[in-house]
């Protein structure tokens, strides 16, 4: 895949601010050089961007396997409670879960959640397993992210399944 480097107008009004600014006495020089650190911060963005971008992809990969396996389950989106997300210091963030079973049975839950960033695009998905729910009861859980995210980041179910 080609990426192109798109160089915003501040970048260029910047090049062009340090071409006049040169202590060198080149303005041609001082222009290339500062051109070449802007792409280079680009390519450095793009990267970091697309390291992000292959591990989410492997976290939603995981999440369908896992979703996947289960025969028979049915969909308990409306079962999941999800509480405030709170980022430690470690930098991953976690989120606690509450299971409310609404159903006449015991049921076991697999819950996907989704961490988004504040432009709302994923930055990482976990898969919640909670054990045994009793019949009209409830039972906590908690999703952590796999990596640290940036902050602040929300919360949401992507998939929750009982069986």
């Amino acid at each position: 895949m080609i990426r192109q480097t798109h160089l915003s107008a501040g970048t260029v009004a910047a090049v062009l601010l340090l071409a006049g600014c040169s202590s060198s006495g080149n303005p041609t020089s001082a222009a290339s050089s500062a051109l070449a650190a802007a792409r280079s911060g680009a390519s450095a963005l793009a990267s970091a961007a697309n390291g992000l971008g292959s591990a989410v992809a492997s976290a939603e990969s995981a999440a369908s396997s896992a979703f996947a396996s289960i025969k028979g389950g049915l969909d308990a989106k409306t079962d999941i409670e999800l509480g405030t997300v709170v980022t430690g210091s470690d930098g991953r963030s976690d989120v606690p879960i509450t299971v409310t079973n609404h159903g006449t049975q015991s049921y076991r839950y697999t819950v996907q959640i989704n961490f988004d960033d504040q432009s709302g695009n994923l930055v990482d998905t976990v898969i919640v397993n909670v054990p045994e729910v009793v019949a009209a009861g409830t039972a906590q859980a908690a999703a952590r992210s796999n990596r640290n995210l940036p902050s602040p980041v929300t919360a949401k179910v992507g998939n929750a399944v009982r069986y």
